[in-house]
């Protein structure tokens, strides 16, 4: 019996892949798997005006306050970047390598900007203050711990997103605190509208989410990761977090006639080769419907586990909605 790791182990796992995996992060839905026919809440495409100040309490009520508006920012996780993207600014330094999609600075424009060492779990406090930044954006529960090595030196704002809402919240503050106010309406709005559009016509189809690098996979849920927190909205996602511990077989799965997968394959080390293809070693993976119809689709794990902002999610939305058909 293949079982998915606990929320902890994907923390993990995403740390330590190349490339600075991140965890996925998301919302919760009150959604049962009975209501599959249920008409899908309607996001609201109302963006309210955004202020610019450089003193505010972000979403999650941590108090952020900088002397001027941050021009040199580091990055050490992807949802910064993502939303510093959607503003019209390059991070001054990321641990991220999502900035290399075509649909944010690609390859070429990406390599002009500057790693920082250490990987996602331990970046070099000596590598981020020699970019002299402004302003430092980590993950709160894996970057906390450099709050007290970059004190005095630079400010550190610690993100902890946890539903897509979050993210907009996050869009909303730095663009309030870089002065990018129409530039963050203007991402807010467009991403709400592609939601919207994306909820009038919601698949009856079965989805499902799955990462990982081998047969120890994971089942992405709206409580625990910010792209599957769309898809109670747009697709029939019958998958319910169960807390630290809990885990799914790939014989629960069987048993859901799953129409549709998207695998995020994580990579660690010198491990190569697909999920989808690991996965493939076992017999009951060629019996779940997605895999007879050959439904399965291996998506972008820089985007779909780790971007989780408006830039991100609105890719994940366009190739999701366009599979479930």
């Amino acid at each position: 019996m293949l079982r998915s790791p606990s929320r902890f182990v994907r923390n993990w796992l995403t740390a330590a892949a190349v490339g600075s995996l991140l965890v996925g992060c998301g919302s919760s839905s009150e959604e049962s798997a009975n209501d599959k026919a249920r008409p899908a809440a309607k996001t609201e495409v109302t963006v309210e005006p955004i202020k610019a100040s450089t003193e505010l309490t972000d979403t999650n009520g941590v108090k952020v306050s900088l002397e001027k508006k941050p021009e040199r920012i580091v990055c050490l996780f992807a949802l910064c970047d993502d939303i510093l993207t959607e503003l019209g600014i390059v991070p001054t330094a990321t641990n991220s390598a999502v900035l290399a999609h075509p649909d944010f600075l690609g390859e070429e424009k990406a390599k002009e900007v500057d790693i920082i060492p250490g990987g996602f779990i331990a970046p070099e406090v000596e590598a981020i203050l020699s970019h002299k930044p402004d302003l430092v954006i980590g993950l709160g529960d894996t970057h906390g711990k450099l709050a007290p090595a970059l004190k005095g030196a630079t400010t550190f704002w610690a993100m902890q997103p946890e539903t897509w809402q979050d993210s907009v919240g996050y869009l909303r503050d730095t663009a309030a605190l870089t002065g990018r106010t129409a530039q963050g309406e203007k991402a807010e709005r467009a991403f709400r509208v592609k939601l919207a559009e994306a909820e009038k016509t919601p698949s009856d189809r079965t989805a499902l989410i799955i990462y990982g690098s081998d047969e120890n996979f994971g089942v992405a849920t709206p409580e625990g990761d910010v792209a599957a927190s769309l898809f109670p909205e747009i697709a029939d996602y019958p998958w319910k977090s169960r807390g630290v511990e809990g885990s799914y077989s790939l014989e629960e799965i069987l048993a859901k006639d799953v129409d549709v997968l998207f695998v995020e394959t994580l990579s660690f080390g010198d491990a190569e080769g697909k999920l989808s293809e690991k996965l493939a070693a076992n017999p009951l993976w060629s019996k779940i419907p997605a895999v007879k119809n050959g439904d399965v689709h291996e998506v972008n794990s820089e985007v779909w586990a780790k971007g989780r902002g408006t830039r991100s999610l609105g890719i994940v939305l366009d190739e999701a909605t366009a599979a479930l058909r």
